[in-house]
Parts: structure tokens; C-alpha cells; sequence
């Protein structure tokens, strides 16, 4: 009889997956699984907080495409750990969450004082796709197969998975266990879709007078960004992405259309004849997918292509619903539109669209001169900031207002170079995003743009940034106070006076912060000092960290506010 520990069997669990990092902080009972690691060429990054290890793994899963392992203790540690989860769920990411549990003999169920009982897997339930508890350590490839399947099958989500502490270190028969690869136990492609529908959506789309092409992350998740661009730019089409997947296509391509340059996208897509959404639900901040954003779906064909059956039709009628691959149907939909017509040069309408769009950006351009009283003026540290970084470099944006000016002055022109907490504007994740993203593409510079409220969520992350040698950039915008709830008392016609629970104490030095932790860091008070600033950051070879003091005045109004209050109204 061949043996191996519950903890081995684990790591080979994971290993048949191409897991390549784990993330979390260890706990006296994952030593039997941890220790194996490195023999199965598994990094192990040690973190601060649980909550922010999973940020991480998000980061992380973001930019390579694989899901991403977490792992946490029992009680008090799973349940930080939850808190990450809410984000993973929200955002779509396959992250696998694993916790220990104390003692069944204590905890299955909770005999009454036993340390550190909590039930974790119905807390987990609300906010993943799969959760459950190891009670037969025979059991366990299968059900980690579960949580895989349930991770990276349709829309992607987190996973969730406990294991009582025993168990670990128990040793079990390792003929009575069976390691199955994905490709044998679940579906990894789901090819093109219905080859009737395709042929349907080609005939639509090869008759279009007005075309109009959206992409959601699903087209990311693909990998299918040059598909959906050789798409549009074939049938001359407009194009848009949802604000998770900006990148699909530069932001500075002829035919893109922008999330807040609202009056030329709206009426584009309100002209058009047939829209094509790819891997996208429409959710809020594509306006529902419904008017006054878009057109009337009742007099424009909509074709909608998505893993997810769930998100077909969910907020917007469509004529045709397409269950399948993004790179796979957008392949084959292009070969079949190239035997119907040919290319096209012009996309109608283009030049009186861009004379909206000129109206939007002069609007813009007064935000980015104002000139500030005390300070920097938050847009133009932002644009500094795109000045400097190549073109391919990982932008990462957190906070309120801060976000607001980042999303309107740093444009995004590679695909998996942007990330944000676009459905539940999670605070705190910034930093952490940062570092998993460095470690999933270490050749590409990735920058943070954060706010001094959200940074304080995570800060401690800087340590293990420093501590793995990941080297990032921080620029935190700092103006003393909770800069989004300064412009919501404002705009709900507030005095100052009666402005409460905003204010952070003026004294607080981030870049002192930074440097405690062995990061370079530097405090910045005028916009001239920003490049000479970021050379330095870079050239140090360290994590860095930038405290800009922002003007409080200009950061309380932001470009995209109003636009920002009047999307949650639709």
C-alpha cells in the first residue's frame, strides 16, 4: 500500500490544475499541505490580511487567466478571507478559497465554546458558486474537482472549500484516490456555439447599415481581443467595452467609443441597426443595456454571445442568443460575414459622432487646467502618470474621486492592463490587485492610482511587496479626507460646516509609511516633480510609493461625477 498525507494529496489536487501560486496566510495546521509546495513548483506568498490575500489572487487571475488558490485558517481567518470572496463573486473572478476548520469531533456541529467554531461553509454559500466541508479524505480530489468545475465553468466565481484541521496530516491509501486533469472532468471549450444561430447572426450582421460592436470581460476571459477588434474594424463597426474590459480595444482607436463619453455613444448606439454584445450582461454602468444609453431593442436587432446561458436576455431583449466561446464564435462568425460582404472603409456617421466627442473632451479639459490653491491637480498627476508608463503597463485604480479622475485621464490601450473593482467599488483592493498583477506579468510596469482612504484598507500589503520583491508603483492622491462623500455632501447641498465623518488627519505621511516598510517613497506637492519622481521610483528597483498632495477642492469635483450619480438612477 502506497501512502500519502491529505495535505500532499492536496497540492496534487492543485498541481493537476496548473496552480502556479497560492496566496494567504499559513496557520499551524496547513503545514502538512504548504510544506510540498515548492516540490510541486507552487509558490507560496505569505500575506498580511486574508481579505487582501484574495485581492491578490484576483489580481493575479485577472491577468494570467487561471484561477487563483487562497487559503485561510479556522474562524477568524476564513472568515477574513470571506470578506475577499464577496469581491471575487461580484467581479467574476475563479478564485478557489480553502480554509481549515478546527476539530469535527468539536465543530461538526459546534458542540457548544469550541474554539474558533464557525460555519463557514453556509457563510461561504451566499457569495460562491460551489462550497462545501471534506468530511472523507478520500473524497477530497472530487470534490476539489467540484469546486473547479463550479470556478471556471460559464461566468467564472469564486469556489469555496473547508477541511477539518486533522485531516491535513492523515495519511490514506493513494490507490483509493484519483487525480483526473481538467481537460477529462469538465468542459474548457465551448467551441462556437449553434452553427444555425452563427449563420443567422452573419447574415445580420453582413446586411448592417449601422453595426455596433460591445464588449464585456468575457471577451478577455477568452482571450479573444484581436477577434472582436478584426470584427469591428472588418464591418468599419462602432465599439465600446464595459468598464471591466477596457483594453479590448486601445482607447485611442478611431472607431472606439468611451463608457463617459455618454452623448456620442448613446446616440451611436442608438443609430445603429444591429448590436453585437459579447461577454457582457450590460449591468449598471452600461446603462442596462437599455435606453436612453442604447437604442430601443424593439427597433435594433441584438445579438448576444456569452458562456453564461444565465446572462442571456438578462437586461436586455435580444433576437439572438448565442451560448458559446467569445474567441471561438467571434472566429468563426468573421469567416462566415467575409463570404457575405466585403470590408468596409467608413463608419457612418463617424465625423459627426467625433464632434460630440470633441464637446465631451473640452468639457474634460477644463477639469484637467484648473489650477490648484494647494496642491496638485488630481487630473493632471493622473496624466503624468500615463505620460510616463508604456503603453502595455498595468493601470490599477482605487477609490472614490480618485477613480473618477483615473477613468477619465488614463487611457487603457492594451488588453489586461486595467483593473478596478468595477461591480462592488471595493475599497482596499487597489494595492493588493497591484502586487498579484505584478507577480502574474513581472516584465510589464504596473502602477496604482489610489485615494489615502483606500489605501489605508491594505496598506500593510506593502510589506509583502517588499518581501517578494514585487516591484510596483503607488501614487496615492492625498487629500486628508474621504474625497467621494465631500462631493455627495456637496451635491445634496450641504455647507462644509455640516459636512461630518470625512476628514483624515492631515499629518499622516504615506511615503514615511512606505519607506518604515523598505519601499522607496517620496512626497510630491507640485505636478513638475511627478516625472523626475517616477524615474526615480522605477530606477530604485523597490516597491515605491508616491504621496501626492492633491488640492481637496478640485479632488471634491472630479470629471464624470454627475455622470457617475446620474448612471445609478437608470
Amino acid at each position: 500500500m502506497s501512502e500519502i498525507t491529505v495535505g500532499e494529496l492536496l497540492m496534487q489536487c492543485l498541481k493537476a490544475e496548473n496552480v502556479e501560486m497560492m496566496f494567504g496566510i499559513i496557520d499551524g495546521s496547513h503545514i502538512p499541505f504548504v510544506v510540498h509546495a515548492p516540490r510541486y513548483g507552487i509558490r507560496h506568498v505569505n500575506c498580511r490580511h486574508e481579505e487582501a490575500a484574495v485581492h491578490l489572487a484576483e489580481g493575479y487571475t485577472r491577468i494570467t487567466h487561471k484561477p487563483s488558490v487562497v487559503f485561510g485558517s479556522p474562524g477568524p481567518g476564513g472568515a477574513n478571507m470571506l470578506a475577499g470572496l464577496t469581491s471575487a463573486y461580484a467581479e467574476g473572478h475563479p478564485i478557489i478559497a480553502i480554509a481549515t476548520t478546527r476539530r469535527r469531533i468539536t465543530t461538526d456541529p459546534d458542540r457548544g465554546g469550541a474554539w474558533q467554531a464557525t460555519d463557514l461553509v453556509e457563510m461561504a454559500k451566499p457569495i460562491t458558486k460551489f462550497s462545501a466541508l471534506v468530511r472523507q479524505p478520500e473524497r477530497l480530489p472530487e470534490m476539489m474537482r467540484a469546486a473547479f468545475r463550479a470556478a471556471m465553468t460559464g461566468r467564472p466565481g469564486p469556489a469555496f472549500i473547508a477541511i477539518p484541521d486533522e485531516l491535513i496530516a492523515t495519511k490514506i491509501d493513494a490507490s483509493k484516490t484519483s487525480i483526473i486533469p481538467a481537460s477529462r472532468y469538465r468542459i474548457t471549450n465551448l467551441g462556437s456555439g449553434d452553427a444555425m444561430q452563427i449563420e443567422q447572426a452573419a447574415e445580420w450582421l453582413a446586411n448592417a447599415k449601422r453595426p455596433f460592436l460591445h464588449a464585456g470581460k468575457g471577451v478577455l476571459w477568452s482571450g479573444a481581443t484581436q477577434e472582436f477588434r478584426a470584427f469591428g474594424e472588418y464591418l468599419a463597426a462602432g465599439m465600446s467595452t464595459s468598464l471591466g474590459a477596457r483594453g479590448v480595444v486601445p482607447e485611442d482607436h478611431p472607431h472606439y467609443f468611451f463608457l463617459f463619453d455618454m452623448q456620442a455613444s448613446a446616440l451611436a448606439r442608438n443609430e445603429a441597426d444591429v448590436v453585437l454584445v459579447v461577454g457582457s450582461r450590460l449591468g449598471e454602468y452600461d446603462g442596462w443595456g437599455m435606453p436612453p444609453a442604447w437604442g430601443n431593442p424593439s427597433k435594433q436587432k441584438t445579438i448576444q454571445i456569452d458562456v453564461d446561458p444565465y446572462a442571456i436576455g438578462v437586461n436586455r431583449p435580444v433576437d439572438l442568443g448565442i451560448v458559446a466561446d467569445a474567441k471561438a464564435a467571434l472566429t468563426t462568425l468573421l469567416a462566415s460575414v467575409k463570404g457575405k460582404t466585403a470590408p468596409r472603409e467608413e463608419m457612418p456617421d463617424l465625423e459627426r459622432y467625433r464632434e460630440l466627442t470633441a464637446q465631451t473632451m473640452a468639457g474634460g479639459f477644463q477639469f484637467l487646467t484648473a489650477e490648484p490653491q494647494h496642491g496638485v491637480n488630481p487630473g493632471q498627476m493622473v496624466a503624468a502618470a500615463r505620460e510616463f508608463f508604456a503603453r502595455d503597463a498595468v493601470t490599477v485604480l482605487d477609490g472614490g474621486n480618485t477613480v473618477l479622475w483615473g477613468v477619465a485621464y488614463n487611457q487603457i490601450f492594451e488588453p489586461d492592463s486595467f483593473l478596478y473593482s468595477v461591480k462592488m467599488g471595493y475599497l482596499g483592493t487597489g494595492l493588493p490587485f497591484a502586487i498579484g498583477a505584478k507577480l502574474a506579468s513581472p516584465e510589464r510596469a504596473v502602477y496604482c492610482i489610489t485615494g489615502d482612504g483606500a489605501l489605508g484598507f491594505n496598506i500593510m500589503e506593502l510589506e509583502t511587496a517588499v518581501r517578494e520583491n514585487v516591484q510596483i508603483v503607488v501614487i496615492v492622491a492625498v487629500d486628508d479626507g474621504w474625497g467621494m462623500e465631500r462631493s455627495a455632501y456637496t451635491f445634496q447641498g450641504f455647507t462644509p460646516e455640516q459636512q461630518v465623518g470625512i476628514t483624515l488627519a492631515p499629518q499622516t505621511r504615506y511615503d514615511v509609511i512606505a519607506q518604515g516598510m523598505g519601499c522607496y517613497a517620496e512626497k510630491i506637492d507640485n505636478v513638475d516633480e511627478m516625472i523626475p519622481a517616477l524615474e526615480r521610483a522605477v530606477a530604485s528597483g523597490k516597491p515605491a510609493l508616491l504621496h501626492v498632495t492633491v488640492d481637496s477642492a478640485l479632488n471634491a469635483d472630479p470629471p464624470g461625477y454627475k455622470q457617475f450619480r446620474y448612471i445609478r438612477t437608470l
